[in-house]
């Protein structure tokens, strides 16, 4: 079984790398009077928006239920992290890209390149130390899987994002210093746009490859996969029931809820049949402690 992953401190990672950026980017942009160094800054400032999101999802997600929501509040947190998925798109893509294409048809020289660059591998170093935090954290959860397979699978919208934003973030900035480096060696004005262009096509790429994951969290998921089947093989394997006969779980933001429909072996009355379906509730509440809800159904069919 995999560990937990910790959000909370990857959505600080990515905190402390972003507004560390936005500094640096402000200073730059205050020293060279550049308005796009300052555009940069408000784009750094408008990510560390994105984590502030996360963590009033991650707090409303913690409401108790309540007669109104009894299933209580955990799908909200899918809600704010598709919100900072939409804003990468419209803020950070749409952005760069409007800037690209103005810079093609109204190039201007660099400012204080050698400035612009250092700022620039400044944030490489921020956004890597912020990527290697998610990282740490998503190795907790996805085991033997792949990357992609994990970024597929999981359930934790609020790491989904972070790792996206960190990606494009890191590979955004890495396209930004070798269009600054091969602008400043050629004196070629088009590879500062082409290579805007390109940051604002990647960050649209993975802005729509968030939103796609966490609108299906959204509609409704069940558990991860393989922590289902594990589930699955856990009922079949209690003696208490006979044969499984539907199991359905969903995902409500960190907690799961799941239904179950079984035969029951013999259990004498309908005294020993509760007592029965109650062990293995709590049995099951045991094995997988993100079960919060449970609804049992004894039957003799699906």
């Amino acid at each position: 079984m995999s560990g937990h992953a910790n959000s909370l401190k990857a959505i600080f990672f990515a905190l402390g790398a972003n507004f560390a950026i936005f500094v640096s980017k402000l200073a730059a942009a205050i020293v060279t009077g550049s308005g796009a160094m300052l555009a940069e800054a408000v784009h750094s400032l408008a990510d560390c928006g994105n984590q502030g999101l996360l963590l009033l999802g991650l707090r409303q997600a913690e409401r108790p239920p309540s007669e109104e929501f009894p299933l209580g509040w955990g799908r909200a947190l899918y809600f704010w992290s598709f919100l900072v998925a939409i804003l990468l798109f419209t803020v950070g893509g749409m952005f760069s890209i409007y800037e690209g294409v103005h810079k093609l048809s109204h190039p201007e020289p660099l400012k204080w390149p050698w400035l612009a660059l250092g700022v620039l591998v400044f944030g490489i170093v921020a956004e890597g130390f912020s990527m290697h935090g998610c990282l740490r954290e998503v190795n907790k959860v996805r085991g033997q899987q792949s990357l992609w397979r994990w970024f597929r699978t999981t359930r934790s919208s609020e790491l989904l994002v972070i790792f996206g934003e960190d990606l494009a973030a890191l590979l955004g900035l890495t396209l930004a210093a070798l269009a600054v480096a091969a602008t400043m060696a050629t004196g070629e004005l088009i590879y500062d746009a082409l290579g805007t262009i390109a940051i604002g096509i990647l960050l649209v790429a993975v802005a729509v490859a968030v939103a796609n994951e966490v609108k299906s969290l959204l509609i409704g998921q069940a558990m991860e996969p393989a922590r289902r089947a594990e589930l699955d093989a856990f009922l079949r394997a209690r003696p208490e029931i006979a044969e499984l006969l539907n199991l359905i779980t969903l995902q409500m933001g960190p907690d799961v809820m799941v239904a179950v429909k079984a035969r029951m072996a013999p259990a004498g009355d309908e005294l020993a049949l509760i007592r029965a379906i109650n062990t293995v509730e709590a049995a099951m509440r045991a094995q997988f402690p993100e079960v919060r809800w449970s609804f049992f159904e004894p039957d003799v069919s699906d």
